[in-house]
């Protein structure tokens, strides 16, 4: 029983540990996003500049313990790396839940999304496997009897370096975000009709004009009558039970003018081509010309080709005139923009709301390529 707690200690670990690289290793601008987020909130700004960096050593950094851990491979130096890690990030989470600075810790990537306070439960039964390893180390060490833990933890390094290779240079191989393929952007903005509603419950402050307390009431016994003994003070809104949130709520097109159009492009029958571009002035313009190609081709046929962007108007207007867009550009948010797709820019192709395609900036199509698998 104490051998079989011991290796369940173990491949416990590394698989999470395994899960919780690779999901963001395949995402490496989700978590610098990340990173950046707890810069900001942390008064840190000043290391924003590292965190893409930081992102993708803390990927690989998970990934490796776990693929020790799991494999059995030199466990007399991982065991004490994934309980360093545990002791810096338990307190870290605790931290988080106390404070609440960001409402997703990011632990998971967008894989798998948990509250601040099942992050902290779960770092503490995590660090308690951690513990479990490290004493007993030497007795797995003991149990390497082959190359057989080196070779499989190189391949799975070897296999991990490819994919977020892949995933840098192109999209996501995993697409855990809202606005994935296949995804129809007004039923995930809808609201079901059983959905839960938020709930508040006001609470009301009197004083006592006899003794001067000032004391707390709900909505079913304040003393709103007795205006003798009584005087109204103040009065707050508790929320009490969560309302439904959409996966996507938060996505509005606006014209320079403020007008928010986003429903001419959701329920449009023809193709739109939706440019995503957080910042202009970070955009790359290496693909611009086929952009820009196939962007007059698309309006040619009858189709909607939109860049969306948090950049000023005025900004906008400059860079289409330097790089000759023949595209509108409309604003929206940029956390917005970052989450429909991790390239700047990148381009996505809907139809009546429904997300049919998405591309990297690396693999616009040209006009052949796209009719040759949408059609014209």
């Amino acid at each position: 029983m104490i051998k079989l707690l011991k290796q369940l200690s173990r491949i416990l670990f590394g698989l999470v540990f395994i899960f919780s690289g690779f999901v963001k290793g395949i995402d490496p601008w989700g978590s610098a996003y990340k990173f950046t987020d707890y810069f900001n909130v942390m008064g840190l700004e000043s290391l924003v500049w590292a965190a893409f960096s930081l992102g993708v050593l803390l990927s690989f950094a998970e990934f490796a313990i776990g693929v020790a851990f799991l494999f059995n491979w030199k466990m007399r130096i991982f065991s004490w790396l994934g309980l360093l890690f545990m002791a810096f990030f338990t307190p870290l989470t605790l931290w988080i839940a106390l404070k609440n600075p960001v409402s997703d810790c990011g632990c998971f990537g967008d894989a798998l999304v948990i509250s601040n306070w099942a992050t902290f439960y779960k770092n503490l039964v995590f660090i308690t496997l951690a513990i479990i390893v490290v004493i007993n180390r030497n007795w797995f060490a003991e149990r390497v009897k082959s190359w057989a833990p080196l070779m499989l933890s190189l391949l799975a390094f070897v296999v991990y370096f490819c994919v977020v290779y892949y995933s840098y240079n192109h999209l996501p191989v995993f697409d855990f975000r809202p606005y994935k393929v296949g995804v129809n952007i007004p039923e995930a903005m809808s609201h079901p009709e059983d959905a839960p509603q938020e709930i508040y419950e006001n609470i009301f402050y009197y004083k006592n004009k006899n003794t001067g307390e000032v004391k707390q009431f709900s909505e079913n016994n304040y003393p709103w009558k007795d205006t003798v003994n009584w005087a109204y003070e103040t009065m707050d809104s508790k929320l009490v039970q969560e309302g439904y949130t959409p996966p996507i709520h938060d996505f509005i097109i606006e014209t320079p003018d403020g007008e928010n159009i986003i429903d001419f492009y959701l329920y449009d029958e023809n193709y739109v081509f939706m440019l995503i571009a957080y910042d202009l002035h970070k955009s790359s313009t290496k693909e611009q010309s086929k952009i820009n190609a196939l962007a007059n081709w698309a309006m040619s046929q009858g189709n909607s080709f939109i860049c969306l962007t948090s950049t000023l108007p005025d900004e906008s207007a400059e860079f289409a005139v330097e790089n000759n867009a023949p595209y509108e550009f409309f604003n929206c948010d940029e956390i917005t923009l970052k989450t429909m797709i991790r390239s700047n820019p990148g381009l996505i192709l809907l139809r009546e709301g429904t997300i049919l395609a998405k591309w990297h900036y690396n693999d616009i199509p040209t006009v052949e390529e796209f009719e040759k698998e949408f059609g014209s």
